[in-house]
């Protein structure tokens, strides 16, 4: 399309894009892969923990974490600052508002409806911001896998000890 088309081109009532560029723009945001998630996992990998990325915790919730410990069970998302209603952050469009606005507060439903449904099928969550520091949040994703791996270890040895056998 041409820059005067661009120009002239109105998105029909009810469209999710206000122009042409903004379109453009909406698209080319990455859903994964994004800097801070590229960022967290080289830590996290550099520190021996292997996962799956954009992956289904649960395959029958069509929902994606950004990183999957699944003998862990525990699921990362790295949450984007606007997209997901960030406290500090989000600041609300100007243009076509009230879908973008309602968008957002849909995402934010989805995320704690997420949250419960894997909490209830025993999943940790953890949840970051993109403005938060790489470090800071690769550890505690370090720390939250191996504190589970050492208490699924622990209940084995206990399932297994002569001691429990009585």
């Amino acid at each position: 399309m041409s820059s005067e088309a661009e120009r002239e081109w109105t998105a029909p009532e009810g469209s999710w894009a206000s122009s042409a560029a903004r379109r453009r723009n909406m698209q080319a945001i990455r859903s994964r892969d994004t800097k801070p998630e590229l960022l967290i996992r080289r830590l996290v990998h550099a520190q021996g923990l292997r996962y799956r990325i954009a992956a289904r915790p649960l395959p029958n919730l069509r929902r994606t974490a950004d990183m999957v410990f699944r003998p862990s069970k525990v699921a990362v998302f790295i949450d984007g600052c606007y997209w997901h209603g960030c406290p500090e952050h989000y600041v609300p469009p100007k243009t076509n508002s009230g879908y973008w606005s309602e968008k957002v507060v849909r995402n934010m439903e989805r995320d704690r409806d997420t949250d419960q449904r894997l909490s209830e099928a025993g999943w940790l969550v953890l949840r970051f911001w993109e403005h938060e520091a790489a470090g800071a949040c690769s550890k505690a994703v370090c720390d939250a896998v191996q504190l589970r791996r050492q208490r699924a270890r622990d209940l084995q040895d206990s399932a297994g000890s002569p001691a429990s056998s009585g």
